[in-house]
């Protein structure tokens, strides 16, 4: 459930404003709101060096390190890893350019300026020209050589002619000497190589103080933290004060805590106004608090008088996801992966989001056992030999995960059942939340309608009858959903006032009802691809020798585990924070509770 919360104003002696401050950091209750927002912000200099060390940890994530740690102050590391690392930029880009040089120079040959300019100091004086090929014969001097072949059937002619002028045929072109040569563009492009390659190994060495300059991030995060707190409160003459939020179950603590550290305050605790806004604090039950995992992957907080959905997530996303992987093997992965690696993925994500993943992969396993598919290969021949449960798979698989229509049909009518009790449930609890207000009929007949809708959807989609002589409920529950939320959309002692408003907003919100149910279909067809591609790779394996079959299952399948990691995000997150949320109203626009308080300087 979403925690009630408490509005605080603290009032205590200027004197005492960092007393009261370091006392609220050690209680780690108050949700600081500032007084003057736009003076709520760390000091220059700490913001900068936080600055600093953040983009220096970007930086050297991604060294591996390498060489002697150096004994270097964190600060200190964090400048010369920017440093390096804008220079790096800087050179990476002129080397590209003496390459280019390098490049364009080719057809020159090695020849060096140095060189030539011996020669010219002893009157000897070697011209440049560019000869057509056939018209080489024609070249008269004291010397003629040819660098090198040249663009246009072209010949790149050295030439020395001393006392006179060298012969020449009319399409011979003097072409000028480069201002610079190939050896000596190399020399300095092999220079600035040399300093790329110390660069990077001074990298690698000071990837060796990523933890201490993780501390110091954190370090200074804190710092931060405190200073914007401290900008964020009201002075007065000899009065300092601060507001926040603090959940209401431990407000009245609040005094007594402070009074403990010996300050003398003035605290006053008012219930939100309707108007304000304050943070959510969800308070997980044991077996909802895996959906924090993804809630904190996607970085979504519902509204502080929103819904807590924890509840109906974590019963929905399991139960899609199955249906989306529709294999045991692929489940079984997902089950033991997490449970391999509890530590490390606890350690990096926190320890719900492998629960939660088990939780999939449980669900999964138990479906695919359903649909007897176990790495595409149907095992219902084995489970037909289980004891007990056996009989339930002498004819196949219960549920057949596969092209052929009845089956197809049959997974689409569960998910469309499913649809049409995941949609109904949240106006439910839609109607819930606004009894007694009139308008909790209003979404007490969007839930009407919906079953009525799940009937055109099995009509329109599976061809099955809608004739009130086959089954008598679809038609009337469209009419009765229909009437109440059109009448009670938004209740009004003006019933034509009502009638218009719930009219004008019905057709929209009828086909949007309509378009919500169907897309549960998403549910079977991936499922169905999924299933089918596993069935792909198995026939290529099969028509290979074991050496060959291992390596194509294999990657094969991997890819397939792959496909279905991204089919729950793109599908079965969506069918909860898109298509339920909608019906439930929800706008997803609340901001977390994060309290003031004084958190360990450690390497995270």
């Amino acid at each position: 459930m979403i925690a009630k919360m408490a509005k605080v104003f603290i009032v205590a002696r200027g004197a005492d404003r960092d007393q009261m401050l370091e006392a609220l950091r050690d209680l780690g209750v108050v949700h600081l709101k500032a007084a003057a927002p736009a003076k709520a912000a760390p000091g220059p200099q700490t913001a900068s060096a936080l600055e600093r060390t953040e983009r220096a940890l970007q930086i050297l994530a991604a060294v591996e390190p390498a060489g002697a740690a150096p004994e270097v102050a964190p600060a200190e590391a964090a400048a010369e890893v920017l440093h390096l690392q804008r220079h790096a930029a800087e050179r990476q880009e002129q080397l590209n350019a003496l390459h280019r040089q390098i490049e364009h120079l080719a057809l020159w040959g090695d020849v060096r300026l140095e060189q030539l300019e011996v020669l010219r100091q002893a009157d000897i004086v070697p011209r440049f020209y560019l000869v057509p090929a056939k018209k080489l014969d024609e070249v008269r001097g004291d010397f003629v050589h040819v660098l090198s072949p040249w663009p246009g059937g072209r010949l790149l002619l050295a030439v020395i002619s001393r006392g006179q002028e060298p012969s020449l045929p009319q399409e011979a072109v003097p072409l000028p000497l480069p201002e610079r040569d190939r050896p000596s563009i190399r020399a300095e492009a092999a220079a600035i190589d040399r300093q790329i390659k110390a660069d990077a190994a001074r990298l690698a060495a000071l990837a060796h103080l990523l933890p201490a300059l993780r501390r110091e991030c954190n370090r200074l995060r804190q710092q931060a933290a405190y200073e914007a707190a401290s900008e964020s409160g009201l002075a007065a003459e000899s009065l300092y004060a601060l507001q926040g939020w603090v959940p209401e179950e431990i407000a009245a603590q609040l005094a007594p805590g402070l009074a403990e550290r010996g300050l003398h305050i003035g605290l006053q605790t008012l219930p939100p106004a309707d108007d304000e806004d304050p943070p959510t604090l969800l308070n997980y039950t044991w077996w909802t608090r895996p959906i924090k995992g993804l809630f904190d992957i996607l970085g979504t907080v519902p509204g502080y008088r929103e819904f807590d959905v924890s509840a109906a997530f974590m019963i929905a996303l399991p139960i899609f996801a199955a249906i989306l992987i529709s294999d045991a093997g692929y489940g079984l992965i997902y089950l033991l992966l997490p449970i391999i690696f509890y530590r490390r993925m606890a350690a990096q994500s926190g320890p719900e989001l492998p629960r939660l993943v088990i939780t999939v992969g449980t669900l999964s396993v138990i479906w695919g056992i359903i649909t007897c598919s176990f790495f595409g290969f149907d095992i219902s021949g084995l489970l037909a030999a289980v004891p007990l449960a056996g009989g339930l798979f002498r004819s196949g698989p219960p549920v057949a995960v596969d092209m052929v229509k009845t089956n197809m049909d049959r997974l689409m009518l569960i998910s469309f059942t499913l649809g049409a009790i995941h949609l109904s449930s949240a106006h439910l609890w839609k109607a819930k939340a606004a009894f007694p207000h009139l308008r909790f009929l209003g979404s007490l007949g969007w839930a009407i309608w919906l079953w009525g809708m799940y009937g055109a959807v099995r009509m329109l989609v599976l061809g099955h009858s809608f004739s009130p002589n086959e089954f008598p409920y679809y038609p009337y529950l469209l009419v009765v959903g229909g009437a109440l939320a059109i009448l009670f959309a938004e209740p009004s002692r003006n019933v034509l006032k009502a009638l218009a408003l719930g009219l004008a907003n019905f057709p929209l919100s009828a086909v949007g009802t309509f378009g919500d149910s169907v897309s549960y279909v998403r549910l079977m067809a991936i499922g169905v691809a999924g299933s089918a591609l596993a069935l792909a790779f198995n026939d290529m394996g099969k028509a290979l020798p074991w050496f060959g079959m291992v390596p194509v299952l294999m990657v094969g399948h991997a890819l397939n585990v792959s496909l279905s990691i991204v089919s729950l995000f793109a599908h079965g997150v969506r069918l909860n924070m898109l298509e339920y949320s909608n019906n439930l109203g929800m706008q997803w626009s609340g901001y977390a509770y994060e309290p003031f308080s004084r958190k360990p300087i450690e390497e995270t």
